[in-house]
């Protein structure tokens, strides 16, 4: 049995508006040093399988269920439970 810890984020060329509007309240609450911010989803999966089964697995689920290639990227860190 693994874990898998997905973090899925939009391409660095797309824009964040979600991530603008924090920025943007973060500033206005007195946090002046923030930079930038991006908004991206977390995932946590337990999943059955030898190592490169499940890689070729969850690269399949991220295309086609989980991310939009399009507009996002993600990348996944897998340990033994």
């Amino acid at each position: 049995m693994h874990r898998v810890k997905i973090y899925i984020t939009l391409k660095k060329s797309v824009l964040d508006p979600q991530g603008e509007a924090v920025k943007n309240a973060a500033k206005s609450l007195g946090y002046s040093e923030l930079a930038n911010v991006r908004i991206g989803k977390y995932m946590e999966l337990e999943w059955e399988g030898s190592d490169q089964d499940i890689q070729e697995r969850l690269d399949k689920l991220c295309d086609q269920l989980l991310a939009n290639p399009v507009m996002e990227e993600y990348h996944y860190e897998m340990e033994k439970l």
